[in-house]
């Protein structure tokens, strides 16, 4: 039972990441290229419908994760305090952003929000990189010291980094060089993912542009992605070993790959929303292998002293997993019914559409 709420909460995850994903790409496109109003609005209007129904999924994880693993759920949440808290501010940031930047018709007021949204967009996609990077490198739980362990054996504490900003450091910080190198790939890829989003749902003039920054971008990503692997021993000296012990989840890194191949293909796409469905390739292979290659662990344990936490020693009672599976199938249909609905509604493009602006 276990092994099913493990996968029911990383689908959730993933779909989140999908979702939410052309959100911050829009943010950040909004930041970088969109010179006049009828470009912002253009991206405003092409997230507009979405943008808070995306944030359902993440809420919905969360609560799967309390009830089907409350002590990762009780770690994770203590030790990663701080930046959870950044999050949640970008979070509502951005939110912000969006609904307020059509309150009041002045130039200087729109600009203090569009900025709001486009950093935190930005921010928010660096942050969950590194958290993903985190979560491979894993941390120190117990916060032991020289063999000894200064608290329960669940819990840790990360500073935002340490004086050496290394991710082999005995006293880790959320950022490091490492997980800094996930936070730029969250970035680059959000970004991608972000403009075919727009590519798709628009006929902004902005189009062409936004293919040759997918091509651009798509050359640097496959640059950092194939670093990131060079480099991935470092961290863990036997990174693909659940590869070759269980041969099919080989099928991951190859969805990557050819996520990350069609997107070269951008510039030739009659269908418009060909690259959005290559970027949503990317990130499900690559976020799925990279859950795949710690399973069956949730945060690894950089010490010897605690063992990592897994979907073993993590996990509530079977009445419990039992229970919730009804009550989350409900929901889960509620959920899938409304996103039906509202992406039939919001089908085709849709940036005649106006969104929060004055007639």
């Amino acid at each position: 039972m276990e092994l099913l709420w493990y996968i029911i909460l990383m689908t959730m995850l993933i779909i989140y990441v999908i979702l939410d994903g052309y959100d911050f790409g829009a943010g950040i496109i909004h930041l970088f290229f969109a010179k006049d109003e009828d470009d912002k609005k253009t991206i405003i209007r092409a997230i507009g419908p979405f943008w808070d129904a995306n944030e359902v999924w993440l809420i919905a994880g969360g609560g799967v994760l309390f009830f089907t693993f409350p002590i990762l759920y009780a770690s994770a949440f203590s030790g990663f305090y701080l930046p959870l808290i950044m999050i949640l501010w970008l979070l509502i940031f951005r939110a912000i952003g969006i609904e307020l930047r059509h309150h009041v018709a002045n130039d200087m007021w729109r600009v203090v929000w569009d900025k709001a949204f486009g950093i935190s967009s930005l921010l928010l996609a660096l942050f969950f990189g590194i958290a993903l990077g985190n979560i491979v490198r894993g941390v120190n739980l117990g916060g032991v010291i020289d063999g000894v362990s200064n608290y329960e054996p669940i819990y840790f504490f990360l500073p935002l980094w340490n004086p050496t900003f290394s991710p082999q450091a005995q006293e880790l910080g959320v950022i490091d060089w490492f997980t800094l190198l996930l936070g730029v790939i969250g970035v680059v890829s959000l970004t991608i993912h972000g403009a075919n989003w727009i590519i798709f749902k628009t006929n902004s003039k902005l189009i062409p542009k936004l293919k040759n920054v997918v091509f651009n971008l798509n050359i640097v990503l496959v640059v950092l992605t194939i670093f990131t692997l060079l480099v991935w021993h470092i961290i863990n000296p036997t990174p693909f070993k659940n590869f070759f012990t269980y041969p099919l989840l080989w099928i991951f890194p190859i969805l990557t790959f050819i996520g990350m191949g069609g997107l070269f293909k951008v510039k030739t796409y009659k269908k418009s929303g060909m690259g959005f469905l290559f970027s949503s390739l990317f990130l499900v292979g690559g976020l799925s292998a990279t859950i795949a290659s710690i399973f069956p662990k949730f945060l690894p344990s950089t010490n010897t002293v605690n063992p990592s936490l897994t979907i073993e020693n993590t996990v509530t009672g079977n009445y419990g997993l039992s229970t919730g599976i009804v009550w989350f199938a409900i929901g889960i249909l509620l959920i899938i019914a409304y996103l039906i609905f509202q992406y039939r509604i919001f089908s085709g493009k849709i940036d005649t559409i106006a969104y929060g602006e004055e007639h």
